[in-house]
Parts: C-alpha cells; sequence; structure tokens
C-alpha cells in the first residue's frame, strides 16, 4: 500500500496530480491544491484497491489521511464522496460537527443530506475523536527554479519596457479558459472577474487548471 509520495509536479489541475518520484514513476493522484509544474510536492496518500482500479488521494497531513479512511467507512460513503466532503468542509470542522452532532455543518458538504449526515454521526461518534492524535503538521512543497526560468527574469529585468512573458502567459490562459467557459453557457461579464482573481491565488500554467477553478466559484 502507498502510504507517502515525495517527487516532481509534473501536471496540476485542482483535481489531478501526476507526480514524478525518484524511481522515475509518475503517480496520478486526486488532489485538490493546485501545485506549479516543476515544483517538489511531498503528500500523505490514502491507496484505494477496488476490484477493476486503484485510486489514490493526496493530503497535506496525516490527520486529514486517517480521517478520510475513517469516512470510507461509513455506510454510503465512497472514496469521492469522503474525499469531497472533507475538502469543502475541512477535518476540524467535520470532527467537531459529529461529536457536536452538528447535522447542519455536515449538510453543507455537496451530496451530503438528512440522512447522510444522520449515517455520519451514527457511524463515527464514538470513533472520530481518535483523528486528532494524529499530527497535523503539514507537508510543504516549494518551487524549483530551471535555468530557464532564470534567464527569462534576467531579461524581464535588463527590459522593463517590455510585457513579461507570465505576462502575456496569463493573458493566454484566460483567452483559452474563457473561450472553454463560454462554450459551456457561461457569460464573460461573469467569468472574467472570477478568472483574475484565480489567477492572482494560485500559479496557473494551463488552460484547464484555470476553468477546473473558475467553475467551482461559478
Amino acid at each position: 500500500m502507498i502510504g507517502f509520495l515525495n517527487g516532481t509536479v509534473v501536471f496540476s489541475d485542482g483535481y489531478d496530480l501526476i507526480l514524478n518520484t525518484s524511481t522515475g514513476v509518475g503517480y496520478q493522484i486526486f488532489c485538490q491544491q493546485v501545485l506549479a509544474e516543476g515544483s517538489k510536492a511531498s503528500l500523505f496518500i490514502s491507496h484505494v484497491i477496488k476490484e477493476a482500479s486503484q485510486e489514490l488521494y493526496g493530503f497535506s497531513n496525516l490527520r486529514e489521511k486517517k480521517l478520510f479512511e475513517l469516512l470510507t467507512k461509513v455506510k454510503g460513503v465512497g472514496p469521492k464522496s469522503a474525499y469531497s466532503m472533507l475538502m469543502n468542509l475541512g477535518g476540524e470542522n467535520i470532527i467537531n460537527a459529529v461529536m457536536m452532532e452538528n447535522k447542519a455543518l455536515l449538510k453543507k458538504a455537496p451530496g451530503v443530506g438528512e440522512k447522510a449526515a444522520s449515517q455520519l454521526i451514527l457511524d463515527l461518534k464514538g470513533k472520530i475523536a481518535k483523528a486528532k492524535m494524529y499530527s497535523d503538521a503539514m507537508t510543504k512543497w516549494e518551487e524549483v527554479t530551471s535555468p530557464v526560468m532564470t534567464e527569462q527574469v534576467e531579461l524581464t529585468v535588463a527590459e522593463p519596457l517590455e510585457k513579461s512573458e507570465v505576462q502575456v502567459n496569463d493573458n493566454q490562459i484566460i483567452q483559452d479558459a474563457l473561450m472553454a467557459c463560454k462554450e459551456l453557457g457561461f457569460s464573460e461579464d461573469k467569468i472574467i472577474p472570477i478568472a483574475q482573481k484565480v489567477l492572482a491565488e494560485a500559479q496557473i500554467q494551463r488552460a484547464e487548471q484555470l476553468v477546473h477553478l473558475v467553475l467551482k466559484e461559478v
């Protein structure tokens, strides 16, 4: 079973992450954190083995991983539902909601209704406090600056009147993402402010990354 992975980010769009490890093997992981391609990342992993497939779910600390594994043992809760609940509510909120039997908070997670909230409390009430024994220390990732990136920075400093390549790339990414969103029926006026906000908060290198994050906000 895979429990932890460390490597270089090959692809990340806020849904899938492909991590190239030192062995040369690239692992595809469900991960809602958008990481810069080329950066180093360390993730705790929950390895879910199904009859016809295997799935890896990534977490920034051990407590989240253990809590996810508890959630998947609840009747009617699958791995994708458990992951969505954890990413939307946060580990501490789920723990407190179950311990205090706060159904209203649990129901704020997508797909969780009255019945599911009751089942979560019933199945986890006497178990979930144990999740706090696990560390919530965050794993870290850091940028790796390649020689090409260094040359681009030096060129920008030497020629300050020209637009940086990063700005040009951002504009192109917005245009490509805007076209994709318009094809899905969303108006330009609605999409542009959200896209600009996402670009200011996250390092986006592909239009599909931006589309994914924008659609989560609309």
